[in-house]
């Protein structure tokens, strides 16, 4: 009897070993779970800031050289405005010298 006793003691043992093992299996499980969506969601949020830092990085480097080239573009204007100016200013001159003969 005490070894039918005995292996009755070793089974039910066994079976509670197997119930705590499940149970630490399902909570380790679960903390793994966990975990990794904490890590999850740390990486998409890194990766949301890397993003936008790099996008208004590149709208920076797009203003800038959008002003280099509207200043690029104001000086050309200015110096085609001068030169236009000049021009016309030379003809008045001539203009004038013509009204003068004509009415003399």
């Amino acid at each position: 009897m005490t070894t039918i006793s005995e292996a009755i003691t070793t089974i039910k043992k066994a079976e509670n070993d197997a119930d705590k093992l499940i149970e630490s299996t399902k909570e380790n499980s679960s903390e793994k779970i966990e975990e990794s969506r904490i890590k999850s969601k740390e990486i998409i949020e890194k990766s949301e800031e890397e993003a936008k830092s790099d996008a208004e990085n590149m709208l920076l480097d797009a203003e800038n050289k959008a002003r280099k080239e509207a200043v690029h573009i104001s000086n050309k204007t200015a110096e085609k405005i001068e030169i236009s100016t000049k021009t016309a200013m030379s003809k008045v001159e001539e203009a004038s010298d013509l009204v003068v003969k004509s009415i003399l």
